[in-house]
């Protein structure tokens, strides 16, 4: 096999060139045999297949720098910097992430696993470089679909002042940035950076120029005719206004061309776009059919490509997504806005039932905040789908066109707390904090799948801004005769006894009730008490549970610092409270990724580590009063 000769950075510059293609070959072969096992990225892995082989021929790792944007695509790039071997453990504890790590390979330039960063961080490298007096090369790659975040246009206005090499790649596996018009643009696209060419240009318009009075005036002439013709042939013109070269549309699929444009590429002094285009799922029918499916694949059959495991119990979005469905032929006021995600968010049957009312904005949560202010102002009500981690994205837009005007957008936040395999990047580990401390804002999280629909129906009757978090993964189902109406700010109590209270906050509500049925074993008396809101926090319940009991536990899926137990403490703090409290929660800390009940383990929210220290609090405690 060619791929055994690939077992360190640069093998593949050894490589003969008519054995390039059986290589490109091998590997996807060896990423579907492996994926198939483990689960991964799949498809976007598939399509730039020859697109990173390309790069690695043309560049010199590690120090040229190439910047994947997400990095979700960046499996072949760790093929051939000698990390095969870590594809048995991709994306399991203490295993090979899935994304680009800076600490795994000194060819991964930049952590990356959220979307439109690649080209500002190329750029803040080049400029590093010119700086310090380097010369390496800087490639960030981009694909189409991350072109819809603002953030990688603002990175783009500003790459174009750079005056040295800058290479961007743009991975359109979709035709979304222009058609390909053949051989016409990319002979132009290479005679543009010819030398021949470039000197020319420069030798006429040098002669013009001298020209009195009449120079100047031939020289912008033909600038403006020229532009002109361009905007006919070249699809690449956004990006030439915007003061970058543009190179292609290229295949991408023929490492031959993808080489000598990169080649021609490094001769510019300036910021310069590759265009190439790639087959997303390329060499497994299955994912070329059907590519979002195998984006994030789960374990799956080769041959079939369906998944391994047989069918599963509905999750938390399956929820979500029925009860969408339903109030939206109750409220025809009610519309659903998603960036890029409407079938990781459940909203693709709203999509179906209701097109008219429903909104996907691409990759751009801070538009998708702020376009759902707009239509709350114009009475609306939207429902913004989007995970945790990618609400992060949207901050200052929630507080300022959200909150300061208090309006009423619904937030229904997936992937809430621990999220497993795409590890620091997803953990959607920091919303209890940085929204529970938004003036105007609700928060709230069900305690299992009946309290969701509850809650989901509260919140589109409610008045003002109102989040609504839930976990990925099946939805919890005990408990279903404790739903009791949600009333604002008002916790459940589920169990009411002494000694021992504790307060859980959504999906540690199940955990909660392991924990008191082992301290009911072992002779403790233990309340259990639905938080439901984390703000406003019920203050009346923790006075009573301050009166009658002694120890008073707080759980919740999410960081210390701003989180549940801060608010419950600094409660208790404040009004004198005479009870001792424990706070659990995950560390003030990134958690890698793994699988989430290890991780749980590992971070001591698992019910026999809570447990523990439960019991150890209780008993000192007894022992103080001795």
């Amino acid at each position: 096999m060619i791929l055994e000769k690939i077992n360190q950075i640069n093998d593949i510059k050894n490589i003969d060139r008519e054995d390039l293609p059986l290589l490109a070959e091998e590997i996807r072969q060896f990423l579907i045999e492996k994926i198939s096992v483990t689960g991964g990225h799949l498809a976007s892995n598939l399509g730039v297949v020859e697109l990173t082989m390309a790069m690695h021929l043309a560049f010199s790792l590690p120090e040229d720098k190439i910047i994947w944007d997400v990095g979700h695509q960046s499996y072949t790039h760790k093929i051939l910097t000698g990390r095969r071997s870590g594809f048995d453990e991709l994306r399991k504890y203490g295993g090979m992430s899935g994304f680009p790590k800076r600490k795994e390979s000194a060819c991964d330039a930049f952590d990356t696993g959220h979307s439109s960063t690649s080209i500002s961080a190329g750029l803040g490298y080049a400029r590093a470089r010119d700086l310090l007096g380097c010369s390496y090369s800087v490639v960030s790659v981009i694909g189409d679909g991350s072109m819809t975040g603002g953030m990688a246009y603002e990175a783009m206005n500003n790459a174009a002042q750079i005056k040295t090499n800058y290479i961007i790649v743009l991975n359109d596996n979709e035709m979304s940035i222009s058609e390909n018009v053949g051989g016409l643009s990319t002979y132009l696209s290479n005679l543009r950076t010819a030398e021949a060419y470039t000197g020319l240009k420069a030798g006429v318009e040098n002669t013009l120029n001298k020209i009195p009075i009449y120079g100047n005036r031939m020289v912008e002439r033909i600038r403006i005719t020229k532009q002109g013709l361009k905007q006919l042939v070249i699809p690449g013109m956004f990006f030439e206004e915007l003061g970058l070269k543009y190179l292609g549309p290229v295949d991408g699929h023929n490492i031959g061309q993808m080489v000598k444009v990169f080649q021609e590429a490094k001769k510019v002094n300036g910021a310069v776009v590759v265009h190439v285009k790639t087959k997303k799922g390329k060499g497994y029918l299955p994912a070329e059919r059907h590519p979002a499916r195998f984006h994030g694949a789960e374990p799956f059959d080769i041959e079939t490509g369906l998944p391994k495991k047989k069918k599963r119990k509905a999750n938390y979005t399956d929820v979500f997504s029925t009860v969408m469905c339903k109030m939206g032929a109750r409220d025809p006021l009610m519309v659903a806005v998603t960036a890029a995600m409407p079938d990781g968010t459940g909203l693709k049957r709203f999509r179906n039932m209701y097109p008219d009312r429903f909104f996907d904005v691409g990759i751009a949560e801070e538009h998708a905040v702020t376009f759902a202010a707009g239509m709350a102002v114009a009475g609306l009500k939207p429902v913004v789908a989007v995970y945790s981690s990618f609400l992060q994205r949207a901050y200052d837009q929630v507080i300022h066109d959200v909150c300061i005007q208090n309006l009423h957008v619904v937030f229904a936040i997936d992937r809430a707390g621990l999220v497993g395999s795409d590890g620091e990047t997803h953990q959607g580990i920091f919303d209890l904090s940085f929204l529970s401390g938004i003036p105007n804002m609700c928060v709230m999280a069900p305690k299992n799948k009946w309290e969701l629909s509850d809650m989901l129906k509260f919140a589109l009757n409610y008045s003002g801004p109102i989040a609504l978090r839930y976990p990925r993964g099946e939805a919890y189902d005990e408990l279903q005769n404790f739903r009791a109406p949600v009333s604002f700010g008002r916790g459940e109590i589920l169990y009411d006894e002494c000694e021992i209270a504790l307060l859980a906050v959504g999906s540690m509500v199940k955990v909660a009730k392991e924990v008191r049925e082992h301290l009911r074993d072992l002779g403790y008396s233990c309340s259990l008490v639905n938080a439901r809101f984390v703000k406003p926090i019920d203050e009346e319940l923790v006075d009573r549970l301050a009166e009658d009991h002694r120890l008073l536990v707080t759980l919740e899926e999410n960081v210390r610092s701003g989180g549940f137990g801060d608010r419950v403490l600094e409660y208790c703090n404040d009004t004198g409270k005479q009870i001792r409290m424990i706070n659990i929660t995950l560390p003030d800390d990134y958690v890698e990724h793994g699988n989430v009940e290890l991780l749980k383990t590992e971070t001591c929210i698992d019910a026999n580590a809570i447990l523990k220290r439960i019991i150890a609090e209780y008993v000192g405690m007894q022992q103080d009063l001795r």
